[in-house]
């Protein structure tokens, strides 16, 4: 609580302090606007004015040095007297006195006043006294991590029965970093974070926004999650396959070379949920070569070099025209063929442990693969102990991109 108050306030603080510099930048620059716009009005008025004055003037200094000059010429010697006569009567004859420019009107003359409504203050005190909300409970807080290899998937939940969600909105951070960031928006309540480094504490939150609102809710209390598990791999190095920076995906390139690809070492474990899907979407397949009844996607018990399929000894799999095989031999039942937009996942429990495999007991796996809402349950039959086994896939054509986690 201590710790939750506190953060409320910094945040709090925060943000009114960014609202106080931002309303001070805004009424600086309507303020400049407006000096501006007095600005424009004074000189654009004023001008014709100034010209009016210069004429004005320029017509009585014109007018007083006659007069000077007439003066001098009455008063001045007999012998000069008949030449500046002469000189006067020309300028007189010339200067227009009764000409003057036009002088505006008082009611054309602008007279500049500043127009303030005060109500502004109302409207800004009545919204700044319902800006912002305490709440005590977010209406959503996070409810499960469960370890994945390589990845975390995080569940959250509704804890306010009158909030009625719209989307949800996780983040999360490593615990060393300072600044969470999305990691998925959606509207559903469960989501797996992948590129999680193994045994590394990360921090989640998650918010959600009403229905038919923009903002969205408060965070949920932050939570710690980490895996222990490392990230699937595929083996590199195999002519015909291409694989990602973090060889999480393979991609069936198009060399003439085929075989199977493998994971880098036995880390899909009994009790595990084992995923195929695309890389963006969330799907298997990100882009789909041709089919042939050769391929498959599956788990072994041990890399065995020689073989272009799975469709082996000591395997299960699905081809992608959607056939089950077991230690080789197709099952009756069948799963929707493997196309764009398909997910297929493996799930593995121990049923039956022999006395010991050295005596011919035997080792039973309840195995369970599901395909574009559909799935098969049938039990595996192992002459050995196996709580670790290997993935792997084997595409005839080039095209097909898979990510395994």
């Amino acid at each position: 609580i201590r710790e939750s108050a506190t953060l409320t306030r910094d945040v709090l603080e925060q943000h009114f302090n960014d609202l106080k510099g931002t309303l001070k930048k805004l009424l600086d620059e309507r303020l400049m606007s407006l000096l501006q716009e007095v600005d424009a009005i004074e000189e654009d008025s004023i001008k014709p004015l100034d010209e009016c004055q210069k004429l004005i003037e320029h017509g009585v200094s014109t007018a007083d040095d006659l007069l000077r000059e007439g003066e001098s010429a009455v008063h001045g010697d007999v012998g000069q007297q008949n030449e500046k006569l002469c000189s006067f009567t020309k300028k007189a004859l010339h200067i227009q006195l009764d000409s003057l420019p036009e002088v505006p009107s008082l009611v054309d003359v602008p007279c500049l006043s500043a127009q303030l409504d005060d109500c502004l203050l109302t409207i800004l005190k009545n919204q700044i006294f319902r800006h912002g909300t305490v709440a005590s409970r977010p209406p959503v807080q996070l409810e499960e991590f469960v370890e994945k290899p390589g990845g975390i998937l995080v569940r959250w939940c509704k804890v306010d029965d009158d909030f009625i969600p719209q989307d949800y909105r996780l983040q999360y951070r490593k615990s060393t970093a300072s600044h969470f960031e999305d990691v998925y928006v959606g509207s559903e309540t469960e989501f797996i974070v992948l590129h999680i480094d193994p045994n590394v504490d990360y921090q989640f939150r998650v918010c959600a926004r009403g229905d038919g609102r923009q903002e969205w809710s408060p965070w949920s209390v932050p939570q710690i999650g980490c895996t222990t598990l490392v990230p699937h791999e595929w083996t590199a190095g195999l002519e015909g396959y291409s694989l990602s920076s973090r060889r999480n995906i393979a991609l069936r390139n198009d060399s003439q070379s085929c075989g199977v690809l493998y994971s880098k070492a036995p880390t899909y474990f009994c009790g595990q949920t084992l995923t195929f899907r695309q890389v963006l979407s969330g799907q298997l397949i990100e882009t789909v070569g041709q089919p042939d009844r050769r391929d498959s996607l599956g788990v072994c018990v041990e890399q065995q070099n020689g073989y272009d399929s799975l469709q082996r000894d000591k395997a299960v799999c699905i081809s992608t025209n959607g056939a089950v095989f077991v230690n080789g031999k197709e099952m009756t039942n069948q799963l929707p063929a493997v196309t764009s937009g398909s997910t297929v996942t493996f799930d593995m429990e121990v049923v039956q442990l022999g006395p010991s495999s050295n005596e011919g007991g035997n080792f039973k796996l309840r195995v369970t693969i599901s395909s574009n809402n559909r799935e098969v349950v049938f039990d595996w039959v192992l002459d050995q102990c196996c709580v670790s086994l290997y993935f792997g896939c084997s595409f005839s054509y080039p095209g097909w991109k898979v990510l395994v986690f």
